[in-house]
């Protein structure tokens, strides 16, 4: 589905992201875990492409997509959930969702999609004339992840989505990303929470430095000592 080699990608002088290498199949649900400041929001940006590539490639379904545009990317059936969520906060519920389906191949499916994200969101049917600002963290959330189903994605990038949210929303959000990917959505997680993206993730990739220190099964990572003490907050 997605394939990335040899990416570099910088600000200015200074690189963000050395010779990154990573792959997603379809229908799989890789992570990306690593500390703060890592190059994780970097790489997910380039891979949008919000930002230009110093050098390497990345293709989606065996074609490149280093020169396309967000919009071309989107027309591909990428979608992305950002970082913060941004959401029109002034705009309800339903309002933020029917900017998933701008596009016109998509527009077609609007009612299907809406139909199946409430039925996936239920709160979000009941909130649906309410005013997306006014929801909670978890509630905004729910509508990102919606939003972005609106636009019948092929592959999902999801950056950092349990930031700032309490414990037992974080848990809900974990839950809603196993269920978009049981559908058959390939998933690329962006998580500075290791160990929630670990329970869901078939495979994962640590970055750490703007470069990949470590990758496997969440099992294999688990079971290296070095990994947990470092990135998964617990030692042997």
């Amino acid at each position: 589905m997605l394939r990335v080699e040899n990416l570099c990608v910088g600000y200015g002088d200074a690189m963000a992201l050395t010779d990154i290498s990573f792959e997603i199949g379809d229908g799989e649900l890789v992570a990306i875990v690593g500390p703060n400041g890592a190059g994780k929001t970097t790489l997910v940006n380039a891979i949008a492409r919000f930002l230009p590539v110093r050098s390497g490639t990345i293709s989606l379904q065996g074609e490149s997509i280093v020169r396309l545009t967000p919009q071309q990317l989107s027309a591909l059936g990428v979608a992305i959930i950002p970082e913060g969520r941004r959401l029109f906060a002034s705009m309800t519920v339903e309002e933020n969702l029917e900017l998933g389906c701008y596009r016109p191949d998509v527009r077609r499916h609007r009612r299907d999609g809406l139909e199946t994200t409430y039925a996936m969101f239920p709160i979000l049917c009941e909130r649906r004339h309410q005013i997306a600002g006014t929801l909670s963290g978890g509630q905004q959330q729910m509508v990102a992840f919606a939003r972005a189903l609106m636009a019948r994605p092929r592959l999902l990038l999801i950056d950092e989505p349990s930031l700032g949210l309490a414990p037992v929303i974080i848990k809900q959000v974990f839950d809603v990303i196993a269920q978009i990917n049981a559908t058959g959505v390939s998933i690329l997680l962006i998580e500075q929470n290791a160990t929630k993206a670990l329970d869901v993730a078939q495979r994962a990739y640590v970055l750490d430095c703007g470069q990949v220190v470590a990758t496997g099964t969440p099992q294999d990572l688990r079971n290296r000592p070095e990994i947990g003490a470092a990135y998964l907050g617990h030692g042997h």
